[in-house]
């Protein structure tokens, strides 16, 4: 069981108020008192619950959400999604970026329980699973499975690889590369079956490298187009590496379509602006934070889901790095 500030004010032989006065450094509270109940806060581990005083009685409204990076494209449109549909129910969020970092998991996780949260959206491939029961909150995943027992909001990544590989294979492509995030990324995994499951059914095969999603290793991507002078067709696991590799091939000297095809993945914004506009495989990212928000809260009305894992559809989206 967790301590009180009861707790606290029983062991330090002093009042409850002069607790509060304490851990709000409001007040008058001699010194050796001060230190004394900071000590026994610390001892006891007690978390102050920063909303308990206002909210008595009350939910917080408040949900949290982690996701690894902030940025305007996956992310950035995620949390529009999570944040509009919040919103619309009269909710806020307070949402945090962990950098992948298990770290700060926990100081988020803390800090969390601190503001009595009534649930929490997790977008990133969150590394201290066990420690989320403590919480003793709904909790919903977006883009990742973290758990069989968790619900999921995730796009249909298998479909999304075999879209692309058909792209490529009915125009003509025969020397293929891929281009990844981290391998144990589920979205990862589950995008790469779908494309060489698709390859294999006509023969053929491809290259893999794994990048960071965000921010790629240009030089080694330089590498590696280097040394396939004979690639045709590349598939890139996000816009931003099908970007990257339409740069260093113009740099390059190639053409695209015509020598190299390139399909990216979430049709950012930047996807159709880019000359030339890539050819890249849509999810609808503002849909699934919209989708996670609307589970999260039937959690916590105590309303059993209809799905625990909802996969939404994908589409490809045609443009001019592919051939007609």
């Amino acid at each position: 069981m967790k301590p009180t500030i009861r707790d606290v004010a029983k062991k330090a032989n002093v009042s409850v108020s002069t607790v509060s006065r304490v851990i709000n450094q409001k007040g008058y509270v001699h010194e050796e008192t001060k230190v004394l109940v900071n000590k026994i806060i610390a001892e006891l581990g007690f978390i102050p619950n920063q909303l308990a005083r206002s909210l008595t009685n009350r939910s917080s409204k408040i949900i949290g959400v982690i996701v690894p990076h902030i940025g305007p494209s996956f992310y950035g449109e995620l949390l529009e999604g999570i944040e509009s549909q919040a919103s619309a129910y009269g909710y806020k969020i307070m949402f945090c970026h962990t950098q992948d970092d298990p770290d700060r998991e926990l100081e988020y996780l803390k800090f969390f329980e601190q503001y009595n949260i009534e649930g929490l959206i997790i977008a990133s491939n969150f590394s201290n699973r066990d420690k989320l029961q403590e919480l003793n909150i709904p909790v919903v995943t977006v883009d990742h499975i973290l758990d069989e027992n968790i619900p999921s909001i995730t796009s249909d990544n298998v479909k999304g690889g075999t879209l692309a590989a058909k792209k490529l294979i009915s125009t003509g492509c025969k020397t293929i590369l891929v281009f990844r995030g981290p391998s144990f990324l589920l979205t990862t995994m589950e995008r790469t079956i779908g494309f060489l499951n698709e390859l294999k059914t006509h023969q053929l095969y491809a290259d893999i490298f794994d990048f960071d999603l965000i921010n790629p290793d240009v030089k080694l991507m330089e590498e590696v187009l280097r040394n396939n002078p004979n690639v045709d067709g590349i598939f890139a696991f996000s816009d931003t590496l099908a970007l990257t590799a339409l740069h260093i091939l113009q740099k390059l000297g190639k053409k695209v379509p015509a020598d190299v095809q390139i399909i990216g993945y979430d049709n950012t914004p930047y996807s159709k602006w880019v000359t030339p506009a890539i050819t890249t495989v849509h999810q609808s990212v503002n849909f699934m934070g919209k989708q996670s928000f609307i589970s999260l809260t039937r959690l916590i009305r105590g309303v059993e889901l209809d799905s625990l894992h909802d996969i939404i559809d994908v589409k490809l989206i045609e443009r001019e790095t592919t051939k007609s």
